[in-house]
């Protein structure tokens, strides 16, 4: 369907902007505004259709990506998957070029305040701002006073949230100082964006955002103590739970910087230090995303587990340097609003370029009494955001709820703010395959210069859900959009790449890994092994199942029984087929082998499992490559999206267990193929062979051991040889002459299997001798002593004997006890890496707790 006229260009009727409403595209003359014309008519082009298949297409782009956001009501949680809308939002230059020059005016203005703060306070000294608006917000951290970055600037990263009043005047309606969150989402929706568009996006001549990620490069550097030439950067991450834990991690790849939790990082002699296997290594600058109050448990919030205690200090010895400084979060206090365009005239001799929405701050009698008169008019909001606070619309609250806000706001005025209701402006969204107009906001973002800032151009659109809904914030559900500045002429591109001078030789950087990242590659790796071996067995078990049901012979009736029961004791999913009234389960074994399979709540149940691996791996989301992300992100949508349906057949649980095993030995192979061999690569794959050696162990154990009927046995030995993906090579060696001894050979011994317990251990002697070491001694490790006395013991065995049965016990006694020893040192392997390498001490806090609540 078009959506132009053809004859007079203009915007066909049924695209309705809601009346009273600055549109973005619309002119009231029923006319597309001039720098949108381009777009709609390519769009035109297209079609709707075209675009809502473009859509698909970038939501796939970004759900491969492992673009998330974590919204806390979702049931979904960390695996909620940003929404763009494949419309972007458009400005021209010209306008950019107004709005940019207020954008670093209002910075500015903000580091200077910071810096007076907590400096001087010759504004409080001056009557320019109430004393009580500062040190009442629990933005303000007293023992953050006099605590100074070297520089010009002390607001490193800032942000503006504008919208765009009925008068077309853009507004800054709120300020983010604590940790910006959004820079990171914009440029994943560029990168979708020019995918889905290419020639649309080429043609459009849009500006660049990389020269904002190349100044925030540079700045993180110049802040260095000591202005060292390569200093060690990490981003403080909360972890995996935190709602913007993608950009996080995001960031530090795109950055080439280390992604660090609290507890990997320690302070020592003044000096904040990073935990890396080699050792402790001095770090100079931090890129903070973790709330101020929750940084340092022993100046600050003592019941933080998220921070580093001592870090204050550190950083008022000037030996660290933090973006954001601690306490900038007063920044975002809206009671300062008011005060700002005179603080700006005390600064600049000027007016400010970009007006803020009209504010009246309770804490003043006059200010407070027209609040109260004008409650059902206004936005109230709290002097400080928590993340359950809302702001609340005085025209949709009901008379008590009214009369509610009114007792609590007199009950403490100087904590909230009244506001001008403004309507933001409209722009148009694809919704359901058709163009509706939907309010808009725009997150833009300024990094610190020697002299200025630099401006993102542009930003991170968002726009509200659903018509008339003036919340666009994406915890609320809003849908983000790419902005577009459109340039008079094409943009020159920037890279992040620093190029040396001709006569410089720029020498390889080893990254240091963090214990906590080896830690979890380590338990992804096994989660990965444990998933993949268990996946096949359930293959196995179901196939044998499937085949009896139509053959029901007493041997085939009796090998699946036994594999069953095998079954419950190589998933450890306890009872199962274990259970008393197991003879029942044996008879019936659907039900059993389907919770087995998809309950997300059996332990050693497969799912259960799947969902480790898929958390373990988003714990270090920065050490993946876009191919490796895609197979966990396939694994996520095939495997884990799909067992929550109901119905799920055997047969139907056989092709999706296919589908999981192929992407297993995907990652297996990435992982091998393209990770460089450091030490994460090292703990990854020693933890994949300290499971495939338990696996291999726990199905020798349980098919070989026992002695059967000789139909029952050769179906038990193949079942080891397929598990452990070893058929082939067996019969390509011994053609059909099937036999314990030989399995035990191909299985135990050959040492070019690389599923042969023999390879496992040998693999892991190679590892061991390359894992840091305390001290330059020659002498083996515990970690190399419990390897070599289970190669020696293993070695000192003859498979011959280990196959001669126990005939009054129906065993194979000899070689149970040599499995039972070899299962007992190599889970005390896994001990020793665990207390060797992973071990965190205990985090000192606070003996007395200087941050209540009633700070906040």
């Amino acid at each position: 369907m078009n959506f132009t006229d053809e004859k007079t260009n203009n915007v066909a009727p049924w695209y309705q902007p809601e009346p009273g409403t600055f549109d973005e595209m619309w002119l009231e003359e029923n006319k597309s505004r001039p720098y949108w014309q381009y777009f709609i008519d390519s769009l035109q082009s297209l079609g709707l259709d075209e675009m809502e298949r473009r859509r698909g297409e970038a939501q796939r782009i970004l759900r491969e990506n492992g673009v998330t956001y974590n919204v806390y009501s979702d049931p979904r949680g960390v695996n909620r998957p940003w929404e763009l809308d494949p419309i972007p939002f458009l400005i021209s230059s010209e306008e950019w070029a107004n709005i940019e020059q207020g954008l670093v005016q209002r910075a500015e203005l903000m580091s200077l305040l910071l810096a007076d703060i907590y400096g001087p306070r010759q504004l409080i000294k001056k009557g320019l701002l109430p004393l009580e608006l500062i040190y009442s917000h629990a933005g303000f951290l007293r023992p953050c006073d006099q605590v100074m970055l070297p520089g010009a600037h002390q607001l490193i990263v800032y942000a503006a949230d504008l919208a765009r009043g009925p008068n077309g005047q853009m507004w800054i309606v709120g300020d983010r100082s604590q940790a910006p969150s959004g820079a990171g989402y914009a440029l994943e929706n560029r990168m979708a964006m020019t995918r889905i568009l290419p020639s649309l996006f080429r043609d459009c001549r849009v500006h660049r955002l990389a020269m904002f990620f190349h100044s925030l490069h540079a700045t993180l550097a110049a802040i260095a103590p000591q202005q060292k030439d390569d200093p060690t950067i990490v981003v403080l991450t909360p972890g995996p739970r935190n709602e913007t834990y993608f950009e996080h991690a995001y960031l530090a790849a795109y950055l080439g910087y280390t992604l660090v939790q609290g507890d990997d990082l320690s302070v020592h002699d003044g000096k904040v230090w990073l935990k890396s296997l080699s050792g402790l290594v001095p770090v100079d600058v931090i890129l903070r995303r973790v709330d101020a109050d929750y940084c340092d448990p022993l100046e600050l919030r003592a019941d933080s587990m998220l921070g580093v205690p001592g870090l204050l200090e550190v950083a008022r010895r000037g030996n660290v340097a933090i973006a954001n400084p601690l306490g900038c979060s007063i920044l975002e206090n809206p009671g300062l609003i008011p005060f700002l365009p005179k603080i700006a005239k005390y600064f600049f001799g000027q007016e400010l370029r970009l007006p803020s929405v009209a504010t009246w701050w309770c804490g003043q009698k006059k200010e407070r009494d027209y609040v109260m008169a004008n409650l059902d008019k206004l936005v109230i909001k709290p002097l400080y955001r928590h993340p359950s606070s809302r702001p609340l619309f005085g025209p949709f609250l009901s008379k008590k709820e009214l009369a509610n806000l009114k007792a609590r706001i007199l009950a403490r005025p100087s904590n909230y703010v009244g506001q001008q209701r403004i309507s933001f402006s409209s722009t148009p969204s694809l919704v359901d395959g058709r163009l509706e107009p939907r309010q808009s906001i725009i997150r833009s973002f300024m990094v610190a210069r020697d002299n200025d800032y630099q401006v993102m151009p542009g930003g991170l659109a968002r726009v509200a859900i659903e018509k008339d809904k003036f919340i666009v914030s994406n915890q609320a559900g809003g849908i983000s959009k790419d902005t577009w500045v459109l340039a008079s002429e094409p943009e020159k591109q920037v890279s992040l790449w620093l190029q040396p001078s001709p006569d410089q030789v720029t020498a390889a950087s080893i990254s240091t890994i963090p214990s906590r990242t080896a830690d979890n590659l380590y338990w992804v790796a096994r989660y990965a092994e444990r998933a993949e071996d268990n996946a096949r067995y359930l293959r196995i078990v179901i196939q044998k199942l499937l085949q009896s049901e139509k053959q029901p012979l007493d041997n085939e009736l009796l090998s699946v029984r036994n594999l069953l029961r095998s079954l419950t004791h190589i998933t450890t999913s306890y009872p199962g087929f274990m259970a008393e009234e197991h003879e029942a389960l044996l008879e019936q074994p659907n039900d059993e082998l389907l919770a087995i399979s998809l309950d997300a709540e059996r332990q050693g149940g497969l799912t259960n499992t799947v969902t480790a691996l898929v958390q373990a791996a988003y714990g270090v989301r920065d050490r993946w490559s876009s191919d490796i992300w895609r197979v966990f992100d396939d694994i996520t949508e095939e495997w884990l999206d799909r067992v929550a349906s109901d119905g799920i057949s055997l047969s139907e649980l056989q092709d999706m267990l296919d589908q999981l095993i192929t992407s297993l030995v995907a990652f297996s192979g990435l992982a091998t193929e393209s990770m460089t061999r450091e030490q994460g690569w090292r703990f990854l794959d020693f933890g994949r062979r300290i499971e495939r050696s338990l696996m291999v162990i726990a199905i020798l154990r349980t098919l070989t051991v026992p002695v059967y009927p000789p139909f029952v046995d050769n179906a038990m030995l193949e079942a080891a040889l397929v598990s452990n993906e070893s058929l082939i090579t067996y019969r390509r060696r011994y053609r059909s002459y099937l036999q314990l001894t030989t399995v035990l050979e191909l299985l135990l011994y050959d040492g070019e299997n690389p599923r042969s317990l023999i390879f496992q251990l040998n693999r892991m002697q190679e590892h061991a001798a390359q894992f840091p070491r305390e001290t330059s001694t020659k002498h083996l490790t515990s970690l190399e002593r419990l390897l070599l006395e289970a190669s020696t013991q293993l070695q000192l065995n003859d498979a011959a004997l280990l196959a001669q049965p126990d005939r009054k016990l129906s065993t194979h006694q000899a070689l149970d006890q040599l499995l039972a020893r070899m299962s007992h040192l190599i889970t005390q392997m896994s001990e020793e890496i665990s207390h060797t390498y992973f071990t965190a001490p205990q985090a000192p806090h606070q003996l007395v707790d200087t941050y209540s609540d009633a700070d906040e």
